[in-house]
């Protein structure tokens, strides 16, 4: 099963600030949504929250990692931790699953994975969370698709793709 991150980061790494996205970019909310649609996508419990209406994304597998005992939400999968969720995926068939969010799972899910979505936004843009460094010693870029900035987009942005350089 392919293990893929998907994130949008600032040049200064950030990726939220106070539970949310300081930055409204549709066509990269839109690249995510086609990016994971049909597909299991992991998440902590601040992650789900952060959607506002605290609700499962539709039409996509939703599991939510959480440590509270009896947590249910309409639509999604509890999990106890990342192994466990990973484990659920592949105990559904998924061949590709999605590690969405947030503080906690992305340094946990980094070294698992075996692929990085990763918008990367050019700009500097306060937070209070980041995204872990990437050590491109172990990644391979494999795509770039430049965005502008335009009327919808106050900052221009790539869409990159990286592989773990598998070691021999």
């Amino acid at each position: 099963m392919l293990i893929a991150i998907i994130v949008a980061a600032t040049t200064n790494r950030v990726i939220g600030k106070q539970g949310k996205m300081p930055w409204r970019l549709p066509d990269d909310l839109r690249y995510f949504k086609e990016t994971t649609l049909g597909r299991h996508i992991i998440m902590g419990r601040k992650t789900l929250d952060s959607f506002g209406n605290g609700k499962a994304l539709p039409k996509r597998s939703n599991i939510v990692i959480t440590r509270q005992k009896n947590w249910a939400v309409r639509d999604t999968i509890a999990a106890p931790s990342l192994s466990a969720a990973l484990q659920i995926a592949r105990e559904n068939g998924e061949n590709t699953v999605f590690i969405i969010g947030g503080r906690e799972r992305y340094p946990q899910a980094l070294p698992l994975c075996n692929r990085i979505y990763l918008t990367e936004i050019h700009a500097t843009i306060e937070g209070d969370t980041f995204f872990p460094p990437i050590d491109l010693q172990k990644w391979q870029e494999i795509s770039r698709k430049p965005h502008p900035a335009d009327e919808r987009h106050a900052y221009a942005f790539d869409f990159v793709i990286y592989e773990r350089i598998l070691s021999e």
